[in-house]
């Protein structure tokens, strides 16, 4: 244990040692001076501390400093009644500071009792409660804040996760202050019954004679034991009301950059208008009032700092102007910096400004949630790390309008109703309801605009609803699928192999560099990407590559590869429970294929005549028409080796289409074919 941990314990059970065996009044002069010291120190740090939370430990200090204190009121009122002194610190302070005279002693502690106990502990026990309960329901708020600052890209990881410790931070710590004020309220209240204790018991051992040896007259014995009381009241009660002040600046602190001090002055003697006017008042009342005389001089010093204040103001103003004025002109004379304006966001949201409730937390809008979820989502689905989503207001948009980028260039978009519900025909629909016709802004389907009040009618008549903003996130998060093998760039895939080396080291030094290159790899991923194939277990996929890279460095066969270790995954996203219908390829259109293929420096490709390759694409228009008027997704299966080919062939008419081979099937699918795509 560090010796500096040592020394809060040993001086909490040296506390409760001091409870149990009587100190002399020496030592106890030492700790009441040691009392008074702490307090003015805590005082002093609450005052110039610049927020609350660089003093966190206040709640933990609050309760030491009264156990400390409480300890050393059973050690004087242990002295006072059994020995009739309890040192020197006690006297003068019933004697020196009460002026040795009982009644205005008396009325000196029942003022700091009450100033300390009415004013500022029950005003601080009430912001703390206040403080405690905002804090609180601002959490939700700020972390919102913090992650649509994280999603635009103005603050980092790192930056968010010390933002949101903070926050977390100040939510316990005002919890802990809200109890810890009781601590100074139940000082407060047993500071009042120990002086009860001490005068009556005092006066009681006193004129009995059981504190000095012998009996004591009545009046003696209250002078005696009512001065001692109140000296061991006072003593107490100074601290009290040191530690009442640093809790009232510690529940009521506000964060400033500059010192207190510093922070004060200006917010109190900076506004001219305001020195005027009390200057002159002051004046006023100084020479039209019995008054004293020093009413007048002050009033004028008022106004003095006010006239020189607006006059400073004034030649400030002056002095901003000219400086921003010699800043513009160096900025104009000064070469462009251009390299701002090459940058080009992955994801960028734009809309026009009708929308942007849906974006503001403090509207209600919830659309910057959704974004996060989007790129979470996503992740968790296809292991690929999703660039920040960039939302941004453009007034050149349409108010209702909003328009997807990837890579600064426009690639989708669509068109909201505000305060309206998208409804869609599931196709289960007997009744059509009324509404503003439109149009899907993805699938582009027909559908139409409903009012708030026609949502339930309309849902339970078999429409699909939707509200705006799901209808952004689900074209967003769509978009986003359809490109994010584009998105993936190496410095994401050294990321995601850096944090599979933590655990698979061999892995990946025997790959890289040796066999394949960070590129290579990249490659791999955004190919399995773009027909939405997860690379989430890249160990599975750094394995297949690993043994495999020494053969062939042709990423395209090196992906057909990884696609036929990936079959169960493969498999479970494709195919259901039950028998699930596929198309084939016809063996003579395999066997064509494969004797058209031509490989070159950029990669390999099918080169067929084109008539050929329009009547593929007919008996393939023929074969999937027949799934889809089932509702069917189409799948097509070819052998490995053909499969890759025959998705080059037909990407184009269609991009979406399904291609497996036999490899990428997992032994506990059932498949059965109802069709084949045939030249003949």
């Amino acid at each position: 244990m560090k010796k500096k941990e040592a020394i809060i314990g040993i001086f909490i059970v040296a506390m409760v040692v001091m409870i149990m065996r009587p100190l002399p009044p020496i030592a106890v002069d030492f700790l009441l001076m040691v009392i008074i010291g702490l307090a003015i120190i805590i005082l002093l740090n609450a005052l110039y501390a610049k927020e609350a939370l660089d003093m966190s430990m206040f709640p933990n200090i609050l309760l030491i400093i009264t156990m400390f204190r409480i300890t050393m009121s059973l050690n004087t009122t242990r002295l006072i009644l059994g020995d009739g002194y309890a040192g020197e610190v006690i006297s003068v302070f019933g004697e020196f500071v009460a002026g040795g005279n009982l009644i205005l002693g008396l009325i000196l502690f029942l003022v700091i009792l009450l100033a300390s106990f009415l004013v500022i502990i029950k005003g601080s026990e009430r912001v703390a409660e206040v403080t405690a309960r905002f804090t609180l329901d601002a959490m939700p708020g700020k972390q919102m804040a913090i992650d649509a600052d994280l999603n635009t890209g103005l603050i980092s990881e790192d930056e968010a996760k010390e933002r949101r410790k903070k926050i977390q931070d100040e939510s316990n710590f005002y919890g802990a202050m809200d109890g810890a004020v009781k601590f100074v309220k139940g000082d407060a209240i047993f500071s009042i019954i120990i002086v009860f204790v001490n005068l009556i018991g005092g006066i009681a051992m006193g004129a009995t004679g059981i504190a000095t040896g012998e009996a004591m007259p009545i009046g003696e014995a209250l002078d005696l034991f009512a001065l001692l009381t109140i000296g061991d009241g006072l003593v107490s009660q100074i601290p009290a009301l040191l530690i009442a002040l640093a809790t009232g600046f510690i529940v009521t602190k506000a964060t400033v950059e500059d010192e207190v001090s510093g922070s004060l002055i200006k917010q109190l003697l900076t506004q001219p208008l305001v020195l005027v006017i009390a200057g002159g008042a002051l004046t006023f009342l100084g020479i039209f009032s019995p008054l004293p005389w020093f009413f007048i001089p002050t009033g004028l010093l008022l106004l003095f700092l006010g006239f020189r204040s607006s006059k400073e103001e004034t030649l400030s103003s002056i002095e901003s102007e000219i400086t921003t004025d010699d800043v513009e002109a160096e900025e104009m004379r000064r070469p462009d910096d251009m390299l701002p304006l090459t940058d080009v966001d992955m994801i960028r949201l734009c809309f026009g400004y009708g929308l942007i409730p849906l974006v503001a937390a403090d509207q209600g809008g919830d659309l910057l949630e959704r974004v996060v979820m989007i790129r979470r989502n996503i992740a968790l689905e296809l292991g690929a790390i999703i660039p920040q989503i960039r939302l941004q207001d453009n007034i050149k948009l349409s108010p209702n309008q909003y328009t997807i980028f990837i890579k600064g260039v426009e690639v989708a978009g669509g068109e909201i109703m505000f305060d309206h519900y998208m409804a869609m025909n599931s196709g289960y629909v007997e009744e059509e309801i009324d509404g503003i016709e439109t149009v899907e802004p993805f699938a582009g389907l027909p559908a139409m605009w409903i009012s708030e009040s026609q949502r339930e009618r309309a849902e339970a008549l078999g429409y699909t609803v939707v509200d705006p903003p799901a209808i952004i996130a689900t074209h967003l998060t769509e978009v986003v699928r359809q490109h994010l093998h584009e998105l993936l760039s190496r410095q994401d895939v050294q990321k995601l192999i850096n944090h599979v080396k933590e655990t698979h080291t061999v892995l990946v030094d025997e790959l890289i560099p040796k066999y394949m290159s960070v590129g290579e790899v990249q490659k791999v991923l955004s190919k399995l990407l773009k027909e939405s194939v997860s690379i989430r277990d890249l160990v599975t996929i750094l394995e297949t590559l690993a043994d495999y890279a020494p053969i062939t460095r042709d990423t395209d066969m090196l992906t057909e590869y990884v696609r036929a270790a990936l079959r169960r995954a493969i498999s479970k996203k494709f195919f259901g429970q039950g028998v699930n219908t596929v198309i084939t390829l016809d063996p003579a259109l395999e066997q064509t294929l494969t004797g058209n293929i031509q490989k070159t420096e950029i990669g390999s490709f099918v080169n067929i005549d084109p008539q050929l390759s329009q009547r593929v694409f007919d008996s393939l228009k023929k074969e999937v028409s027949k799934l889809t008027s089932l509702g069917v997704m189409p799948i097509i299966l070819t052998s490995p080796f053909v499969r890759m080919y025959f998705k080059q062939l037909v990407d184009e008419i269609a991009p979406d289409l399904v291609v497996l081979s036999y490899g990428e099937i997992d032994q506990t699918a059932e498949v059965q074919s109802v069709g084949m795509v045939s030249v003949t």
